[in-house]
């Protein structure tokens, strides 16, 4: 049986090239916050998407805030922290300390308030 006896296949997509960055060192672009998130102080939100699929159901990045206390709806999200601290109160569920080195999951839907004791950066991937 000949190759011209089957339909060709479509080709794989093809993944982005591989990449290394230093996450501390990433220079990041203002963030939108929306004013009602904002429980106290004057928080300020930057970052910078490193990839994102296609398709745009998976996101990959940097994100940083600065101290203050914010609300939030959370996605389905895996994240290192670089630097910083907060706590991240996850409602009806755990209070998260996370500081550096701390890896976290959050699920889509959850409501959180983060209390940001210090800029914090993290690396992230969000699936959608």
């Amino acid at each position: 049986m000949s190759t011209s006896d089957h339909p060709a296949a479509p080709a794989p997509a093809l993944a982005p090239a591989s990449f290394s960055v230093s996450v501390a060192d990433v220079e990041l672009e203002a963030d939108d916050l929306d004013p009602e998130q904002i429980v106290s102080g004057e928080p300020v939100v930057t970052g910078k998407v490193l990839w994102e699929s296609a398709d745009g159901k998976q996101v990959r990045g940097i994100w940083q805030i600065t101290p203050g206390v914010v609300t939030d709806v959370e996605a389905n999200e895996l994240f290192v922290v670089v630097s910083g601290r907060a706590t991240v109160e996850v409602e009806g569920g755990e209070t998260l300390e996370v500081g550096p080195g701390s890896a976290c999951v959050l699920r889509e839907g959850d409501r959180t308030t983060w209390t940001v004791h210090e800029t914090l950066r993290k690396a992230y991937h969000i699936s959608y």
